[in-house]
């Protein structure tokens, strides 16, 4: 949480994360500064927007970095966007703070400076207001009319697939938490191991290229945010499918594998959610072409099962047992 210095005023605020944020773009017409941006919208595009809200003790851990912070709230809707097939274009930002904390909001615009850089993508408005530490991010994008990625669409017999590797935020959170009862083993844990998964919770990396290389080839895709269970269970409800997943074949990095059991990983990986990879379907005939394309594009993808006529997501593993995840994944007001 940012410390008690209230020491500039709402504007002031303002005009911090302006200057750090600044980036120009033909088609901001007018940004930050009046009452609203003016935008223009290329022709023959769809504007596709997304809104996400991170909450202090609900999102994150209250003593998360502020740089991490402004990396991953705009980490997580370009993670929408991905989804979607789209192209980062704008974004719009609502903070809300407890104090006016200078020092907290310069290095939580550095933050989130450094990834929007990636996609050319500018901050044109907003608000600023003091309360509970809560981050809203409205962010803006384009896909060609037609060619957007949904959740409906997935057919009998094509194959589910995912971008690079699941549970690692889940892991990372896991070894933030001093209290948990492995704590001493994971501390001890070679150098790098901890830290490469806290760093998969703290700076996801949005899938953008992948979700462009999807578009027009998978028959369904969403994001993974809340769990891989929960959130393939939202594709197939949209599509009117089930899936079943094999667990042992899901994708894990080094560090997970080191440091948890099977068991362990299982949890992380069908329902630990903060993954952020790309979960999506497609005829099996187009999957070699596909997955050599998304591997050239900088992040692989793992067949991972398939769908099926019916409801529901089944999980088994490689002997074909079922499987059931001691977590589906996170749901607000549950």
């Amino acid at each position: 949480m940012p410390p008690n210095a209230a020491d500039v005023g709402e504007f002031e605020l303002i005009d911090r994360i302006r200057a750090r944020t600044a980036l120009a773009r033909a088609d901001v017409h007018l940004g930050i500064g009046d009452d609203a941006a003016l935008l223009a919208v290329p022709p023959g595009e769809r504007l596709a927007a997304s809104t996400d809200t991170l909450v202090a003790g609900v999102h994150f851990p209250l003593d998360t970095a502020a740089a991490d912070l402004g990396w991953k709230a705009l980490a997580v809707n370009l993670s929408d966007l991905a989804a979607m097939g789209a192209t980062p274009a704008w974004a719009l930002l609502a903070l809300t703070l407890p104090q006016a904390d200078a020092r907290f909001v310069a290095a939580f615009a550095d933050g989130f400076a450094a990834l929007a850089r990636e996609y050319k993508l500018a901050l044109v408005g907003g608000d600023t207001t003091q309360g509970p530490l809560t981050i809203t991010l409205t962010v803006l994008g384009f896909v060609p009319d037609g060619a957007a990625l949904t959740r409906a669409g997935a057919r009998a017999g094509d194959l589910v697939f995912v971008t690079g590797t699941l549970g690692d935020a889940a892991a990372g959170l896991h070894c933030r938490d001093r209290a948990a009862a492995d704590a001493e083993r994971l501390l001890a844990a070679p150098t790098g191991l901890r830290e490469a998964l806290i760093a998969r919770l703290n700076r996801p990396l949005p899938r953008v290229a992948q979700g462009l290389v999807l578009r027009g080839r998978a028959s369904a895709c969403i994001d993974v945010s809340d769990g891989l269970v929960a959130d393939l269970g939202h594709l197939c409800e949209a599509s009117g499918v089930g899936a079943e997943i094999d667990v042992d074949a899901l994708p894990a990095s080094p560090a997970l594998l080191h440091l948890f059991d099977a068991e362990a990983r299982r949890a992380f990986q069908l329902g630990g959610g903060d993954d952020y990879e790309l979960c999506f379907t497609a005829p099996a005939a187009a999957a070699p072409v596909l997955l050599g394309d998304l591997a050239r594009s900088g992040c692989g993808a793992t067949c991972i099962g398939r769908i099926v006529a019916g409801s529901g997501v089944r999980v088994h593993d490689a002997r074909g047992v079922p499987i059931a995840p001691p977590r589906r994944g996170f749901e607000h007001f549950a």
